[in-house]
């Protein structure tokens, strides 16, 4: 059974997106309509991604691989917007977050990967991994929730786009609700500094090697900071907001996926 586990989590989330996009078509009330046997679809997905990570991730130890990790990732990032969408009715959001997901779980079954951690016996570093993890799939869900509030903003002037969603909440409500996800992941990605900092000290004596991650890293961190810091002192909203968002992600894919993929599938270490 658990062979078919990625297999079956993919279709669910695919078959979730699949209905939202046909939906589309039609009316804003159809979506509404379908918007309970989804959530319960989704939570039924969720469950098995889990079981599947479970599985995958700590069998002879902890295996973080690159698959396995962008698999825990978007699992984190679905279930942040499961239960977001409780409150604010992000329909519209599936069709960017679920989609991905289904990649990541297929990519964990078809490309398997062993990186098993040497360190997963200290509890500092699996602190460090464990905030490192929220802070990421906070900061995805964020430039997702970005892409979706382009498309509104498109919409709401009537222009043309390569996406047509026939429900937005209101922009400024999705604003403040990017703003809330951006100051708790930068909060976490702040944390996940400062704990990697502490274990890098305590295990090489060193508090920070300028490897290309932790450059990465430090550069997404001032871009999200930066991004804080504007909206505070002078209002920045919108587009600047919008493409503030998407080019600290893209700097954080690079600082952990990208090294992660060439460190693990192009050299093989």
């Amino acid at each position: 059974m658990i062979e078919f586990l990625p297999f079956i989590t993919a279709f669910i989330y695919l078959l979730v997106a699949t209905n939202y996009w046909r939906n589309t078509k039609t009316t804003a009330k159809n979506v509404h309509q379908s918007a309970n046997w989804q959530s319960g679809l989704i939570a039924v997905g969720l469950v098995l991604h889990a079981a599947l990570l479970y599985t995958s991730l700590f069998q002879h130890g902890l295996n973080l691989s690159f698959s396995n990790a962008l698999s825990t990732i978007l699992w984190l990032t679905v279930l942040i917007y499961w239960l977001t969408n409780f409150r604010h009715h992000l329909h519209s959001l599936q069709a960017f977050v679920l989609p991905p997901a289904a990649f990541f779980v297929l990519l964990q079954k078809l490309v398997p990967e062993a990186h098993v951690l040497p360190y997963a016996d200290q509890p500092l570093f699996v602190v460090h991994m464990v905030i490192a993890m929220l802070a990421y799939s906070l900061l995805t869900f964020a430039a997702l929730h970005a892409l979706l509030m382009t498309a509104a903003e498109r919409k709401l002037h009537q222009k043309s786009t390569w996406i047509s969603l026939p429900d937005f909440p209101p922009l400024m409500t999705m604003e403040t609700l990017l703003f809330r996800i951006i100051t708790l992941g930068f909060v976490l990605l702040t944390l996940t500094l400062i704990s990697g900092m502490m274990f890098s000290e305590l295990l090489f004596d060193h508090p920070l090697r300028m490897t290309h991650k932790n450059v990465f890293t430090i550069l997404s961190w001032l871009i999200f900071g930066g991004l804080l810091l504007g909206r505070r002192i002078y209002g920045w909203r919108g587009r600047i907001a919008i493409r503030w968002t998407l080019s600290g992600f893209v700097v954080l894919l690079l600082a952990y996926a990208g090294s992660k993929f060439v460190l693990e599938v192009l050299l093989h270490r």
